[in-house]
């Protein structure tokens, strides 16, 4: 018989709806992911993440910002959550707030984020109504390693996603949205498969050993 392979374990941080945390774990159902959601963290009580959550059985916690005396406190605390439930990578969907020192230094290049636009391009809010303003012909969506900058780290995977005549922020996203499902599951396996290597700024996904 042979021995259990043992699936990385990964915290999802998310503030609202969650739709990247359902393609995660659906990929993980179908098999395509071989890891394991161990808990579902957010910052918003009653977000409706937190109750998809639960209809799949995974452990969720929420910590309120308000509750704690700092940023340093309340990270301190998510850290201890995180480590109580041996998670190896953090994927932010939607998580509403920049990550500071403390959980950066407890996980090194171990926290990713995925983001509505082809990064270094339109960082932060709204970066879909961003490219329909700028004009550009092409935006897409990016996956990269969070630093202590608001979209700022080493850029992992990019999908593109051509901008349409008429296009306006909602048409924009909801084609976008339809990649970063596609997306995320994918670089995650890339890491539960030990082929993420970085130097730098420079992110390598190695062939399969």
């Amino acid at each position: 018989m042979s021995p259990t392979v043992q699936k990385m374990k990964i915290a999802v941080m998310a503030s609202g709806r969650g739709s990247n945390f359902i393609a995660i774990q659906e990929a993980i159902l179908s098999g395509k992911l071989k890891a394991q959601i161990a808990v579902l963290v957010s910052d918003q009580q009653g977000s409706p993440v937190l109750r998809r959550a639960e209809q799949y059985g995974i452990p969720t916690r929420c910590f309120d910002m308000k509750a704690f005396a700092d940023r340093a406190a309340y990270e301190t605390a998510i850290v201890e959550c995180l480590r109580e439930h041996a998670v190896e990578l953090v994927a932010l969907a939607g998580y509403m707030r920049i990550v500071g020192p403390v959980l950066l230094q407890a996980y090194p290049q171990r926290i990713v984020n995925i983001h509505p636009a082809l990064l270094p391009a339109f960082p932060g809010m709204h970066a879909q109504r961003q490219a329909v303003e700028y004009g550009v012909k092409i935006s897409g969506c990016t996956i990269h390693l969070v630093d202590e900058g608001v979209d700022t780290g080493p850029v992992i995977l990019q999908a593109a996603v051509p901008v349409l005549p008429g296009d306006d922020e909602e048409r924009l996203a909801t084609r976008i949205l339809v990649e970063e499902h596609k997306l995320y599951p994918r670089v995650l396996q890339y890491f539960a498969e030990g082929r993420i290597e970085v130097q730098g700024r420079q992110v390598t996904i190695m062939p399969p050993r």
